[in-house]
């Protein structure tokens, strides 16, 4: 699994028993009391929208699974279809690029009478 920096503003889809169960958008991370956990401040995504604080190790916020309750929960990453849409415009750009580009004209020269 590729676990990637998740950060503010960020949407995450929670797991909850290992089954997609909603959307939340991270609002901010901020450090806890004790080393190497951070409250995070989850915005759930239902209606209506209800703020959530987790204590969570920067590991559980870019995705390793953790318990809470002894029930297994995991934060995963939702990459957006604009996201998506760059890298795959990119590589296509790469592959079209023409080693000698060719100047088409917009305006054609009219025939003296």
């Amino acid at each position: 699994m590729d676990y990637r920096d998740t950060d503010v503003g960020d949407l995450v889809l929670i797991y909850l028993e290992k089954k997609p169960t909603l959307y939340a958008r991270i609002e901010s991370i901020e450090p806890d009391i004790k080393k190497d956990w951070y409250q995070v401040t989850l915005l759930l995504l239902t209606i209506p929208p209800k703020p959530i604080v987790w204590i969570l190790r920067r590991e559980y916020i870019n995705g390793v699974e953790f318990t809470m309750g002894g029930n297994p929960v995991r934060l995963e990453k939702v990459k957006y279809l604009k996201e998506q849409a760059q890298s795959e415009q990119s590589e296509t750009e790469k592959e079209a690029v023409d080693k000698n580009p060719k100047v088409i004209p917009f305006k054609r020269k009219r025939d003296k009478d």
